[in-house]
């Protein structure tokens, strides 16, 4: 979209500022979206910008109240990637062994009373936290293109190449040229991979959410709305990873 059909805004509603994003398009009404990059207007081309700010008027309590409900949502958990680290894998601990030397990853699986672990080795000019990032990557591609094989087979549909995807707002997608899986989606319990992953599949036979969509993925996983559910919650809690500060010998 040309940067000239995008703008940012603020306005007082109910006695307080609000930040907006104004994206002008080829439609004939005005619409609020709210999520976590915060207030979306889209609006006609040539709506003036007083029936935009008469539309938030109109709707401020609306927007005051998603606005709250966003705000108090879990957020994002940030770990410094550093040696003794722990951090989600399967829905299970998984603690790292970082040391220095040439790049190498290799994943211990959990033992008796010790989780599992990911040694993991990089150069001194590479940064730990994308070193976690590649390897994790790498882990999860490996275990998605097993669930993809194992319910495509299940459902008797050829079996797709999986790849992954960064995408903001969805965990997977399908189409002809094959099945995306977020990669982030290593750190959620098996059976909510299992849910997204069966989810993608059944749109190899349906292309649509459909009542025949959704008994076609209750076939694959045990409980869907329970899986949703848990995708939901668990999916607003998954930590980022930063390199850690320098440590000072002062």
């Amino acid at each position: 979209m040309s940067a000239a059909l995008r703008s940012e805004h603020h306005i007082e509603l109910l006695g307080r500022p609000v930040g907006y994003r104004l994206r002008r398009s080829a439609r004939r009404t005005l619409g609020l979206t709210i999520d976590g990059r915060g207030l979306s207007v889209a609006a006609p081309l040539l709506a003036p910008h007083s029936a935009v700010e008469a539309f938030l008027r109109a709707n401020d309590q609306w927007v005051i109240d998603k606005l709250a409900t966003l705000a108090a949502r879990p957020r994002p958990v940030e770990l410094a990637v550093a040696d003794g680290l722990r951090f989600p894998l399967m829905g299970a601990a998984c603690q790292l062994a970082l040391t220095r030397g040439r790049t190498e990853s290799r994943w211990v699986e959990a033992g008796e009373g010790a989780p599992a672990q990911l040694q993991m080795r990089c150069t001194t000019r590479q940064s730990p936290a994308d070193c976690l990032h590649r390897a994790l990557q790498v882990r999860a591609l490996a275990y998605f293109e097993g669930r993809v094989a194992e319910f495509a087979w299940r459902i008797g549909v050829p079996v797709r190449p999986v790849s992954l995807t960064r995408a903001r707002t969805r965990w997977g997608s399908c189409s002809a040229r094959g099945i995306r899986l977020h990669w982030r989606l290593i750190h959620l319990p098996p059976e909510i991979i299992d849910y997204v992953v069966a989810h993608e599949v059944a749109h190899c036979v349906h292309m649509n959410h459909s009542p025949r969509f959704w008994a076609l993925v209750a076939q694959m996983v045990p409980d869907v709305a329970e899986a949703r559910a848990r995708l939901h919650q668990l999916g607003r809690m998954l930590p980022s990873f930063v390199d850690a500060p320098p440590v000072s010998l002062n």
